[in-house]
């Protein structure tokens, strides 16, 4: 669902998904509760999900929080439906599966999710931001990753998911094979100058927004911060301003 935002700042918070990578629902519920004033959404990966489980996303979807359930499904179709049927009915926004799972995956999961009372989003995982070219070709893939992020995603989009994840570096080609409103979601965001840790295909917010990505995941920036609430509204008045200058950025998508 589509609702428009007059400022540039409410677009930005809206776009900006905090990844709560810690180890347990307790550090996981202080940061969230800190930040829920500054950011759109809050990523639950495997290492909070594997530590919470459910209850801490019903938790969160209690307190209104919109989540993005990042669990990166990958199996046969029926599993992943099954698995997508039962994810999407703890009331998330997002939730990943693999593009690598094939079209008929990907179908099944837009199926599943489709059914759910409140349909999740669901996103496709296109290449994850550790690889280069170096590490696909170690799993037997002649791709660049531009070349596969590409592929992959016009496959997601035939199939009806709402949108891929990838980096900042394929966005923008990305954008020019598929709609305006199918997401674009990029983690490895990085500041100018910040250490990239063990991504390799990184960006800035602002280089982000300018290639065309709808939505900007920020992890270890924000948690990591001396002060993970202003580290959150500098990102996004460093989005505000890309989107203030960026033609065709004056929505704010909210799933």
């Amino acid at each position: 669902m589509t609702e428009n935002v007059t400022t540039p700042l409410e677009n930005a918070r809206e776009r900006l998904i905090v990844a709560l990578d810690v180890p347990d629902a307790a550090a996981a519920l202080a940061l969230a509760e800190a930040l829920a004033p500054t950011v759109g959404y809050f990523k639950v990966g495997l290492e909070l999900f594997g530590s919470a489980g459910p209850d801490f996303v019903r938790e969160m979807v209690a307190r209104e929080a919109r989540v993005f359930l990042d669990l990166k499904l990958h199996d046969i179709p029926a599993t992943v439906a099954r698995s997508v049927d039962v994810l999407g009915r703890l009331g998330v926004s997002l939730l990943t599966v693999h593009a690598a799972g094939g079209p008929e995956m990907l179908r099944q999961a837009v199926g599943a999710a489709a059914r759910c009372d409140r349909p999740p989003g669901v996103l496709a995982v296109t290449a994850l931001t550790s690889l280069d070219d170096d590490d696909l070709r170690a799993v037997g893939i002649s791709l660049s990753p531009a070349e596969l992020v590409v592929h992959r995603a016009r496959l997601a989009a035939e199939c009806g998911v709402a949108g891929v994840v990838s980096s900042v570096h394929e966005a923008a080609a990305v954008r020019a094979v598929v709609t305006d409103d199918f997401h674009i979601v990029t983690p490895g965001i990085r500041s100018a100058g910040s250490a990239v840790g063990d991504q390799k295909r990184v960006g800035t917010p602002a280089g982000a927004i300018t290639a065309g990505a709808s939505h900007l995941v920020v992890g270890r920036p924000i948690r990591d911060a001396p002060d993970p609430v202003q580290a959150a509204r500098d990102l996004v008045a460093e989005m505000a301003t890309a989107l203030g200058t960026t033609p065709g950025t004056t929505q704010g998508d909210k799933s």
